[in-house]
């Protein structure tokens, strides 16, 4: 749901954010439900499910349906750009064969033939070397063929510049796969957080939320943008070195392979056991997001009651753990990329050696064997980059997987097909039957029923966790019912859209809710395409008019969530100045006066006369004071309603609100009933 909806014409978080029924909220608003059930405060059972990395793996690849077609045309550039490199070795060695042919050539009488060369050495006893030369192409008497050597290094050198922009290219179309494929995986968490219920914000972190949306969805394109070309390169390049390896050497690509099952065993073997701790990695590092979210917004509640050193020791405790996990992690995974190199070095020196006793023995060139090391070291780089990139490829599958859940996670029930709209709305609202509960093996409200004729003032009190704020959350479909049902002008609220229901209320909350804006954006929001006359209007009435005029800019002052300029008690008018704006049928105030001064509630309350006037009001009080004059006065205990009726008639009663009313003024039994 969208703050519009949860918010209409009303600041502060939602009444749904503190579902009191459970547990009252602590410092920092999460009751004793969330404890329970979630660990204590800002930390997350996020490990409750299994890690899946291939099922992860693939659905991450599946990401990148849309941009198949891109994909295609990448992988081409690759293939042009790999064959490009990888050719370029084997043209070389006809240069380094031509070079040192010309070098022995040079030193031979000039006159005879190679054959004649070579039966010399033989009849002399130098068979070794007689063999060695007859791979070459000699010229007695003839120096170097530097005309050829260059073309041939001019050849190279154009291979070289094809395969180097042909790869870039690739790398610019691969960027633009990245970030389309991240754009909607963006878009899509997005539009999957206003359809969640809010029990699931209930029961996760702010903080840990945060890092899903912005760490993990940030790790996951970082890794995409490093690891997919250069995984699709490394494939390519490993296939055709291989491929010109057996045709240089099939011997020498024999001995080469054989390091391959080696170096797939460690790459195995590593990256299951860093798998494990880069999910812890991300784990531990949404909770210690969540701590520290929580420490910032509550930091004067924690100076107030000394607990700065508490926080941090909760703080160094997360850190700690977040440090073990991902120096494992990252040492675990850091290993590959050496012992490829390990069993790479091997390789080479494998190939050295038996190339030198082949090229002594006649069988191979010279040039073939500076090819064949050059693939041996390309056939080593494909596979020592793989290597190293499952570093990053399993800290990124494990945020991943963390992003999915959220993806996964149950939303609420779709709105009617057909659904019903009320244009003209009078406020007659009933209750009937209605049952309700957080938890399916705990009880809260049992067969409610309740009926506010049009223009009502009904105010709801009662203790901590009786169920007032469960009440409203219900009438605005922040929770759906067990059982039972609830009209708005004889339309059930199950017929018409979350929207459509949440559109016809206004709230005004204790906790005053401000955007990043000026205090004109803000006001503002209580109304689409509001004039500026509308929103003078509704300041003036709400008694902001006033204050802000003195600020240095007015109503374009800046609004921050640290702002020093504007205090509290402020803050709320400004929430109470877009309820007068949003000019709604039904109003909700819960405590809507709290964090105003006496005179100020005093003014504040006329000007609420003159908005209630007429619409039907539901307010929630803990000052008793305040709603002596609501029509009905609904008493509130253990989700029942105990109590019903005028101010007067209950302190007549004797009863629970006598007992309530008894506790904040003491001259209430004086009064005459």
């Amino acid at each position: 749901m969208s703050k519009r909806d949860q918010q209409m014409g009303g600041g502060g978080e939602t009444a749904a954010a503190k579902p009191e029924a459970v547990g009252g909220g602590g410092p920092f608003g999460r009751g004793r439900r969330q404890q329970q059930h979630f660990g204590p405060p800002g930390l997350v059972g996020t490990g409750e499910k299994a890690k899946n990395f291939k099922h992860s793996f693939k659905r991450l690849l599946g990401r990148l349906r849309p941009e198949r077609a891109v994909i295609v045309v990448v992988v081409v550039l690759s293939v042009i750009s790999v064959a490009c490199t990888i050719g370029a070795p084997k043209i070389m060695a006809r240069a380094s064969n031509l070079i040192f042919s010309g070098a022995i050539s040079r030193n031979l009488p000039a006159g005879v033939t190679k054959e004649q060369v070579i039966q010399g050495l033989r009849a002399s006893g130098q068979n070794r070397l007689a063999d060695m030369l007859t791979s070459l192409d000699l010229h007695p008497g003839q120096g170097v063929d530097f005309a050829t050597v260059g073309k041939v290094i001019a050849i190279v050198t154009a291979l070289y510049l094809l395969g180097a922009l042909f790869g870039w290219l690739g790398g610019y179309l691969m960027a633009g796969v990245v970030q389309r494929t991240v754009y909607r995986l963006r878009r899509e968490v997005d539009q999957k957080i206003p359809r969640l219920p809010l029990k699931f914000f209930d029961g996760h972190a702010r903080g840990d939320i945060l890092s899903r949306l912005t760490n993990d969805i940030d790790n996951i394109q970082q890794t995409m943008q490093q690891v997919l070309t250069q995984i699709i390169t490394s494939l390519l390049t490993l296939v055709g070195v291989l491929a010109l390896m057996f045709w240089v050497s099939p011997l020498l690509a024999v001995i080469s392979l054989c390091t391959i099952p080696l170096s797939v065993a460690i790459a195995t073997v590593i990256a299951k056991r860093s798998q494990k701790q880069f999910a812890l990695q991300w784990e531990r590092t949404g909770n210690l997001n969540g701590h520290v979210e929580e420490m910032f917004t509550g930091h004067n509640i924690v100076k107030i009651f000394g607990r700065q050193q508490v926080a941090m020791d909760v703080f160094d405790k997360q850190n700690e753990k977040l440090y073990q996990a991902s120096f494992r992690a990252q040492f675990m995974s850091g290993i590959i990329m050496p012992l490829m190199m390990f069993v790479s070095n091997l390789n080479y020196v494998a190939v050295c050696v038996l190339g030198a006793l082949r090229v002594a023995s006649g069988t191979m060139s010279i040039g073939d064997v500076l090819a064949f090391v050059q693939y041996v070291q390309m056939f080593g780089q494909p596979i020592t980059q793989t290597a190293s990139v499952m570093n990053v490829l399993q800290s990124a599958v494990a945020s991943s997987e963390r992003v999915f859940e959220m993806l996964d996670e149950e939303e609420e029930k779709s709105d009617v097909a057909n659904p019903t709209v009320l244009k003209e709305v009078g406020g007659h609202i009933v209750m009937r039957d209605v049952s309700f509960r957080y938890l399916a093996d705990k009880p809260l409200i049992e067969h409610l029923n309740l009926e506010v004729q049009p223009g009502q003032t009904v105010a709801i009190v009662g203790p901590t966790g009786a169920g007032k704020t469960t009440l409203v959350n219900l009438l605005m479909r922040f929770y759906e019912i067990d059982e039972g049902g609830i009209e708005i002008d004889g339309v059930d609220t199950r017929a018409m859209t979350r929207n459509g229901v949440r559109r016809l209320f206004g709230m005004v909350l204790q906790d005053a809710w401000l955007f990043s804006g000026t205090i004109r954006e803000n006001i503002a929001y209580g109304k689409e395409n509001a004039t500026w006359e509308e929103i003078q209007i509704a300041a003036e009435a709400a008694h902001v008019d006033h204050f802000v005029r003195t600020l240095p800019e007015g109503y374009d002052t800046k609004v921050e969530d640290d702002s020093t300029n504007i205090s509290q008690g402020e803050r709320q008018l400004l929430t109470i100045a877009r309820a007068f704006l949003a000019d709604p049928q039904i109003l909700i105030l819960d405590e809507a006066t709290s964090s105003v001064d006496t005179r100020t509630e005093v003014l504040i309350q006329r000007a609420m006369a003159k908005l209630l006037k007429g619409r039907t009001s539901f307010v929630i009080a803990h000052r008793l004071s305040t709603i002596r004059d609501a029509d009905v006065i609904l008493v509130m205990n253990e989700g029942q309603i105990i109590e019903q009726g005028t101010h007067q008639e209950l302190l007549c009663q004797g009863g629970f609100y006598f007992d309530l009313y008894n506790s904040q003024f003491a001259e209430a039994l004086e009064e005459a009933c």
